[in-house]
């Protein structure tokens, strides 16, 4: 799907084929991925493979926000970030402080929950087991 919306999508396309899609298909794109990737996080918190629910969680909230980018933004294809609170601001959605703090911790989470960190979380874990 994501090839054929990028082929399809103004400056993405190739050659003749380059067909703006309706906006209501642009934002049920990102919310269609984003509800599957909720579905796999789920199952990843029922199998307790935390440090992927957190990574997967992430991108079901950045896939969001960019359905609302796209929503906000007159059909325009959303920026290459996985910023959150950048795309926050970009879509133009106005947060409380509390949101903005959620964001952010989020984003501090994903830093920790990239496959190339994992194992940053899991001494985290380790660590703050030991404390308790």
């Amino acid at each position: 799907m994501c090839f054929y919306l990028c082929e399809t999508i103004p400056h993405f396309g190739k050659g003749s084929k380059r067909e703006t899609v309706k906006i209501e298909e642009h934002i049920k794109y990102w919310l269609d991925s984003a509800n599957n990737d909720l579905d796999a996080a789920n199952s990843l918190f029922s199998s307790e493979k935390y440090d992927w629910c957190l990574f997967v969680g992430h991108l079901v909230l950045e896939k969001t926000l960019k359905a609302f980018y796209v929503l906000n933004n007159e059909n325009a294809i959303p920026p290459k970030t996985h910023n959150l609170l950048k795309l926050a601001d970009s879509a133009n959605i106005e947060l409380s402080k509390e949101q903005i703090i959620f964001l952010d911790e989020v984003r501090n989470v994903d830093e920790i929950t990239s496959p190339s960190r994992r194992t940053d979380l899991g001494r985290i874990c380790l660590i703050s087991d030991h404390k308790s």
